[in-house]
C-alpha cells in the first residue's frame, strides 16, 4: 500500500513538473514578441519590446520551422515543380528570417556584449541550418530535375533566373560534393561564421579603446569652435568635464587631421587609428585573419577553384580576377602619378612654411587643407554651416521627389531600438504606400564605424500580396552639440546621399522573389544605385535647393559653389590611391593557395602594397586587422566593386546630364530598369536596357581628373 502511495505521489509531482514545465514555456513564447504578430503600423519590429534574451528562443524556433518546411519540399511525393519545389523554398523560413534580420540589425547598429555572446553562440547553429539545405540531396535532386528541363518550362524571365541563380547556390554550396567532403565544408562554415563575428566586435572595441584626451587649451590651436566643442561633449560624456576628447571616429578624428598643427598628436592619433586590431592585445585581430584565410583557401578547394578569388568572382560581373587586376591597373597607373605630385606639392608647402621634415601619412590631411584653402579659397569650415544634417535630409528627399515623385513623411508611432533614430513612410505620388525608412546617424559605442544601408524587411510578393520593404540608413556623422545643430562635412553630405541610393534599391524594388529582390545582385553591381545619387550633390542646380544656412536661410553662395566646382579633381590622386591600395590589398589575400602564419600578416600586407609602388605618404584606406569588409563582412575578393560600380554610375549619370538633371523619362527608365529590377536578370542586361548600350570607362576617369 505504502509503495503505491509512493508512487501515486510520484506521479502527481511529475504531472505537477510537467505543468510548471509547460507553464513557464508557454509564459516564455507569449512575452516573446516573436512569436506573435506584430500589431505596429506596417508590421514594423516592436524594438519597444524586444530584448536580447528573446533572440535565441525565436531563432532557434525559426530553425525548427524552417526545417519542418524543407522536409515538406524535400520528400514530398509529387513531382518536382517550380511551384512546389523552387517558389517554395523562396518562401519558406519566414518565421527565422524575421528574428535573424532583427539581430543582425541591432548588432550594427546597437550592440551590447550580451547580443554579441548570443549571436557568436546562434552563429554555428545558423550556419548548419542553411548548410542542411543547401546539402540536402533529396532537395538538389529535385531542384536539378527542374533545371535540367528548364527549357521545356513555360517559365518568365524572373523565374527562370531565380532557378538557375538556386541551382548554382546549391552547387556553390557543395551539392555535388560526397558525404565526407559535405562534412568538412559545414564545419569551415561554421568556424568561419564565428570569426567573421569576432572580428566584427575586435575592431569596435579597439576603436572605443582610444581616446585622445587634451587637459591644455593650447593643444587645441587651429582647430574650428565646433570641432572643439564636440570635443568638449565627448569629455563630459566620459566624465572628463573640462577636458577634450578625440576619439576614432571620422567625424572626431579627420578634423584634428585637417586642422591640428599639433603634428604629434596628429601622428598619435593616426598611428592609433591605422593600428586597430594590431595591437597585440585582447582585440588583435591578424590570428583571425590568418585563420579566415586559411578556411577560404580550403573551402575554395574543396569546391574545386584554384582560389577564393576565382570562387567569389564567378557570380561577379567582373568574372575571374585577371578582369579585375586589368581593370584597377587601368586607373591605378595615372592614380599613382596624380598622388605622387600632390605629395610632392605638399612637400613643397611645408619647405615653404620653413620645415625640413618629411611628408608622413598624418601630414597629409593638415597640409591638403591647407593647399585647398590657398589654391581655392576652400576649406570644409566653410562649407559646413550649409549642410545642416536636417537640410540634408530634406535635400535628399528633394531629389527622390523630383526624380521618382516619392514623399516622405516622418512617423513618431512606429518604434525604434535608439532614441536617436527616426522613421519615415515612404510614399508614391498618388500616396500609395511603398516601404518605411529608417535613419540613424550619429556614432556611438555601441555601433559599428561606417556608414550602411540594411533590410530589416525585404519587399517580395506572396499568395498574390506585396509585403512591402522595411529599410535603414545609418551613418556616423558628426553630431550636435548643445550650442549647435549636426553640421555635415562635404563628405559626410555625399556619404549620406549614397547610402539613401542603397535605400532606394531596397524600397522601390518590384521583384516576387526574395532571393532576387532589392540589394541581393552582384557585388559589383550593388554600388550602381547608391554612387549614382552621390552625382546631384556637385550639381550647382540641385545644390542651391537644400543647400542653406544653418542661421539665415540663405541658399549657398554661387561664388562658394563655384569653389566647389573648380577644386573637384584636388586631392583625388590620394583619395584613389588609398582606395585602389586596399582594392590590391583584397585582391592579394583572396588568390592566396598556401596559408599565412598570424605574425607574417602584416609582412604580407607590406609585400602585397609595395608590388603596386604605393607611396609611404598614403597608408593603404583599411589596413588588414580592421578591413571589415573583406573579413567580417562579404566584400571579400568585391572590394573592388565601387570603382567598378562607379564607371556604371559616372555612365549613367551622363544620361541625365544629357537629358535633364530631373528628365523624368530618364529617371523612370533607371527606376523601372535598375532600382525595381533587383537580380531578376543580369546585371548588364538590365544596364543596356536602360543606357541602350554597354558603359564607357571614360566618364569615371574625367570625373577624377585622370584623363
Amino acid at each position: 500500500m505504502r509503495e503505491i502511495k509512493a508512487l501515486a505521489i510520484a506521479l502527481l509531482i511529475s504531472v505537477i513538473m510537467t505543468s510548471c514545465t509547460a507553464q513557464k514555456k508557454d509564459k516564455m513564447v507569449a512575452e516573446n514578441p516573436f512569436f506573435t504578430d506584430w500589431n505596429t503600423p506596417f508590421g514594423a519590429p516592436p524594438f519597444d519590446q524586444i530584448k536580447v534574451e528573446h533572440f535565441k528562443p525565436a531563432i532557434l524556433e525559426g530553425i525548427k520551422r524552417h526545417k519542418a518546411e524543407i522536409k515538406a519540399i524535400a520528400e514530398s511525393k509529387e513531382p518536382p515543380t517550380f511551384a512546389n519545389t523552387v517558389e517554395a523554398l523562396d518562401h519558406s523560413g519566414l518565421f527565422l528570417d524575421r528574428a535573424q534580420k532583427v539581430m543582425e540589425n541591432l548588432l550594427s547598429a546597437n550592440t551590447n556584449d550580451e547580443l554579441q555572446a548570443v549571436a557568436q553562440d546562434l552563429a554555428p547553429t545558423l550556419s548548419a541550418h542553411y548548410d542542411d539545405i543547401f546539402l540536402n540531396s533529396n532537395l538538389f535532386a529535385r531542384f536539378k530535375a527542374i533545371y535540367d528541363r528548364r527549357d521545356q518550362l513555360e517559365l518568365n524571365p524572373e523565374q527562370r533566373q531565380l532557378l538557375e541563380k538556386y541551382y548554382r547556390d546549391f552547387v556553390r554550396a557543395g551539392a555535388n560534393l560526397d558525404e565526407t567532403k559535405k562534412a568538412r565544408l559545414k564545419e569551415i562554415n561554421q568556424e568561419l561564421s564565428v570569426l567573421e563575428l569576432k572580428f566584427a566586435e575586435n575592431v569596435l572595441k579597439d576603436t572605443n579603446a582610444f581616446e585622445l584626451v587634451i587637459d591644455n587649451q593650447a593643444d587645441l590651436q587651429g582647430l574650428p569652435p565646433n570641432v572643439i566643442a564636440a570635443a568638449a561633449e565627448a569629455a563630459k560624456e566620459r566624465g572628463k568635464e573640462g577636458k577634450w576628447v578625440f576619439t576614432l571616429h571620422k567625424p572626431s578624428l579627420i578634423p584634428f587631421l585637417q586642422y591640428s598643427p599639433r603634428r604629434e598628436l596628429r601622428e598619435k592619433i593616426f598611428k592609433a587609428y591605422i593600428n586597430r586590431g594590431n595591437n597585440g592585445n585582447a582585440y588583435d585581430n591578424k590570428a583571425n585573419i590568418a585563420r579566415a584565410i586559411a578556411l577560404r583557401i580550403e573551402k575554395a578547394g574543396l569546391l574545386g577553384y584554384k582560389t577564393w578569388a576565382d570562387y567569389v568572382l564567378e557570380e561577379n560581373m567582373a568574372k575571374n580576377p585577371d578582369n579585375v587586376y586589368k581593370f584597377l591597373n587601368q586607373v591605378w597607373t595615372p592614380a599613382l602619378k596624380k598622388a605622387k605630385e600632390e605629395a610632392a606639392e605638399l612637400q613643397k608647402l611645408i619647405k615653404a612654411e620653413g620645415h625640413n621634415f618629411k611628408l608622413e601619412p598624418w601630414d597629409w590631411w593638415y597640409y591638403a587643407e591647407k593647399l585647398r584653402k590657398q589654391k581655392y579659397a576652400l576649406d570644409e569650415e566653410m562649407l559646413r554651416p550649409y549642410f545642416k544634417l536636417e537640410n540634408v535630409i530634406d535635400g535628399v528627399f528633394l531629389l527622390a521627389n523630383k526624380l521618382y515623385g516619392l514623399q516622405f513623411v516622418e512617423r513618431k508611432d512606429i518604434p525604434v531600438y535608439h532614441p536617436e533614430v527616426r522613421v519615415f513612410e515612404v510614399k508614391e505620388a498618388d500616396g500609395t504606400h511603398i516601404g518605411i525608412l529608417y535613419t540613424d546617424y550619429f556614432p556611438r559605442a555601441s555601433k559599428g564605424a561606417g556608414a550602411w544601408m540594411n533590410a530589416i524587411r525585404d519587399e517580395y510578393k506572396i499568395d498574390g500580396k506585396k509585403i512591402t520593404p522595411l529599410i535603414l540608413n545609418c551613418g556616423n556623422f558628426t553630431k550636435p552639440t548643445p550650442d549647435q545643430p549636426s553640421l555635415l562635412t562635404w563628405e559626410e553630405v555625399t556619404t549620406l546621399f549614397h547610402e539613401f541610393g542603397h535605400a532606394l534599391h531596397g524600397l522601390l524594388s518590384d521583384c516576387t522573389y526574395l532571393r532576387l529582390t532589392g540589394t541581393n545582385v552582384p557585388r559589383d553591381f550593388v554600388e550602381l544605385p547608391s554612387q549614382i545619387m552621390e552625382n546631384w550633390v556637385a550639381e550647382p542646380e540641385f545644390l542651391k535647393l537644400f543647400a542653406k544656412h544653418y542661421k539665415t536661410g540663405e541658399p549657398i553662395p554661387e561664388a562658394l559653389v563655384a569653389k566647389i566646382k573648380n577644386a573637384q579633381y584636388f586631392n583625388q590622386g590620394f583619395a584613389t590611391v588609398e582606395y585602389l591600395a586596399a582594392c590590391f590589398l583584397d585582391m592579394d589575400w583572396h588568390l592566396l593557395t598556401e596559408p599565412v602564419k598570424p605574425e607574417e600578416v602584416m609582412s604580407f600586407e607590406e609585400k602585397s602594397l609595395n608590388r603596386i609602388g604605393l607611396i609611404p605618404e598614403i597608408v593603404v584606406r583599411y589596413r588588414s586587422p580592421y578591413f571589415s569588409h573583406i573579413f567580417a563582412n562579404d566584400y571579400y575578393a568585391g572590394y573592388y566593386s565601387y570603382i567598378w560600380a562607379e564607371v556604371l554610375d559616372a555612365d549613367a549619370f551622363q544620361a541625365f546630364k544629357e537629358r535633364g538633371l530631373f528628365d523624368q523619362a530618364t529617371a523612370r527608365a533607371f527606376r523601372e530598369n535598375i532600382l525595381a529590377r533587383g537580380n531578376s536578370e543580369e546585371p548588364m542586361t538590365l544596364y543596356v536596357k536602360f543606357r541602350g548600350r554597354e558603359p564607357k570607362v571614360e566618364p569615371m576617369l574625367r570625373r577624377r581628373g585622370l584623363l
